[in-house]
């Protein structure tokens, strides 16, 4: 297959986004409050890794059980700790309209990159809803905004009519009919974005060339260079050390998804240095003893160097 360059392999973005970006952890402190100096080490361990940037509040980050002024929080913490290193994209989803255009907002002033979303939660469960949802939001800055398919069927006549609507530039797709989005990508007469939300295909995603320009998800938080190398060799045309590096990714993916309860992911950060807390109820906290049965499960991996 032949990109937009004429060179066959995987395209380069526009705007200088492509490449692996990770749906960044929200770290709690031991009495649930953000921990901004948290926020920092991930900031700083994901550039080390080879990270382009970060997604900030979404479902890893657990947007949801957040008020919107600690998601304000994190949007200006992350822009501090980034100091123009790096893109930051705003999620900005949330149950009432209004409260994403105010994180939209917020996150313009701040100095993100791009505002995304997903589609309306519990209300508004129709395209229409989505339509006039993602509306409001993309009109609300003159940001790039991204939508985000998220446990969705991706339907690309119908879908493509999202890209019609102001700053509407790009989308994160956490599926794998990646032959829908390959449709929709055809329907469209202009530069957009699709970013791969499987950790465990982006090798995947990648080979289909002129598609997917990058990559945004948990594991980043956890093996930044895998993913950073992933794209790196897909963008050279080798996809034998990309499927190398998948490989050894989707070990972690394994443990990532052994259990339900989101306090594990924190509790293995810890193997590489940094305190994220426990995640938020409805999920329950370790005991000490669980923290360390995760931590030692993930360096048994031998996929990074531990802080200890």
């Amino acid at each position: 297959m032949k990109a937009k360059d004429g060179k066959s392999g995987s395209k380069k973005c526009a705007c200088g986004m492509g490449g692996a970006y990770a749906a960044m952890i929200t770290p709690f402190t031991k009495d649930d409050k953000v921990n901004e100096g948290a926020i920092e080490q991930l900031v700083e361990y994901g550039l080390k890794g080879g990270l382009k940037g970060f997604y900030l509040t979404g479902s890893t980050g657990e947007g949801m059980l957040m008020t919107v002024e600690e998601r304000k929080q994190v949007f200006r913490r992350a822009a501090k700790a980034a100091k123009g290193r790096c893109k930051l994209i705003a999620h900005v989803g949330a149950v009432r309209t209004d409260d994403a255009v105010e994180l939209a907002r917020y996150a313009a002033d701040v100095g993100c990159d791009w505002v995304s979303s997903v589609a309306p939660v519990f209300f508004g469960q129709t395209f229409e809803a989505q339509y006039r949802h993602y509306k409001a939001i993309s009109e609300a800055t003159d940001l790039p905004f991204m939508a985000y398919c998220f446990r969705a069927s991706l339907v690309p006549d119908r879908d493509a009519r999202l890209f019609d609507l102001k700053n509407v530039k790009g989308m994160k797709y956490t599926g794998s009919d990646y032959f829908a989005v390959q449709s929709l990508r055809r329907k469209l007469d202009k530069e957009v974005l699709f970013f791969a939300g499987r950790d465990e295909q982006f090798a995947c995603a990648m080979a289909l060339g002129d598609v997917f320009c990058g990559a945004i998800g948990t594991s980043q938080n956890f093996i930044p260079r895998h993913f950073a190398n992933i794209y790196d060799s897909c963008m050279r045309n080798d996809f034998a050390a990309a499927a190398k590096w998948q490989d050894e990714a989707n070990r972690f993916v394994e443990l990532l998804v052994s259990d339900e309860n989101w306090s594990v992911w924190k509790a293995m950060m810890k193997h590489v240095g940094i305190d994220c807390g426990a995640a938020r109820k409805p999920y329950a906290p370790l005991t000490p003893a669980e923290e360390r049965k995760w931590i030692r499960r993930f360096a048994a991996l031998k996929l990074v160097k531990g802080a200890c």
